[in-house]
């Protein structure tokens, strides 16, 4: 099932299921909260009590129309975003690197059709994109073993991890949270499938384009710690609460330059695709396509840059 928030015509936020056909209202079934937030983590908490209204619902309730809805970030305000450091194998022959995470700034939360909005400052030199697959918790969880991650893992979602560099790739102020939590920096959506549906998270295809290229183009079965290990590794550390998000890596093969005038696109394997634009009061300019500078993991990159003689 995928569950999204959206804006109706008169700004309000509701709840509904969203369909490869389109969207259908739900929001008469969703609990009660102070805000849009509050209303899917208490989904997420009730869902097997509701899930047979929410299917009976997937099967006889009206598509909006088209144009009478915008969709939101199906968690426009999550209590926290952890996010795996590199954690994919890029191609390398070399013994997996320790699991290591940092915490993304839940404000930068902006979803489909949002503006990416790169800041009015010129100390980060440049900013750049990552796809990303998200974890949705339903929690409380604490100490769940890698047997049991479906305990701790009510769904997935897409996240694009916008991240500001200090010298080729690397993270603004030294590899810092810092360059990672610039307003509107966490774009995700369009929805939340549910787990049930996803079967294995580490069967999934992501991709991502700029302005209709394709760059991300990788399968989650890539990951050097796969979902049930940083399950465990996580809630051994920290208390993971519902509507948490815990963004799993990226491939940085297809890492490029974000810019202003861009249509942006990420899309994963049985969650969906969302577009967003990127916004710079700058107007700065970068080379565009796949990032080939000299720290690139680009296979292209890497020969071009190989000692030669």
């Amino acid at each position: 099932m995928k569950l999204a928030l959206y804006r109706d015509t008169e700004n309000t936020a509701r709840f509904g299921l969203l369909t490869d056909a389109g969207l259908i209202d739900a929001d008469t079934l969703a609990p009660s909260a102070a805000t849009a937030q509050g209303r899917m983590q208490a989904v997420i908490d009730q869902f097997e009590d509701l899930r047979p209204a929410l299917q009976d619902r997937l099967q006889t309730g009206a598509m909006l129309e088209p144009g009478s809805y915008s969709l939101m970030p199906p968690l426009p305000r999550p209590g926290k975003i952890v996010c795996c450091i590199a954690n994919y194998w890029e191609h390398a022959q070399r013994e997996a690197r320790p699991l290591n995470m940092f915490l993304k700034n839940p404000d930068a939360v902006i979803g489909p059709g949002d503006v990416i909005t790169l800041p009015n400052y010129t100390d980060p030199w440049a900013f750049m994109h990552e796809a990303e697959l998200a974890l949705v918790i339903k929690g409380p969880a604490k100490n769940i073993s890698q047997a049991n991650w479906r305990d701790a893992v009510f769904g997935v979602t897409c996240l694009i991890d916008v991240t500001a560099r200090s010298d080729g790739r690397k993270t603004w102020r030294n590899n810092s949270w810092m360059g990672k939590s610039f307003d509107t920096f966490a774009p995700i959506g369009p929805c939340i499938t549910t787990i049930d549906e996803i079967g294995d998270p580490n069967n999934l295809h992501v991709q991502f384009w700029n302005n209709g290229e394709l760059r991300h183009n990788y399968h989650t079965d890539d990951m050097e710690h796969r979902v049930p290990e940083i399950v465990e590794f996580l809630t051994r550390i920290m208390t993971m609460y519902s509507g948490d998000l815990v963004a799993c890596g990226t491939n940085h093969e297809g890492l490029g330059f974000l810019q202003d005038g861009e249509e942006v696109e990420i899309k994963i394997q049985s969650i969906g695709q969302m577009k967003l634009t990127v916004k710079d009061p700058l107007k700065r300019s970068w080379e565009r396509g796949v990032y080939m500078g000299a720290d690139s993991t680009n296979l292209e990159a890497v020969r071009r840059h190989r000692p030669q003689g």
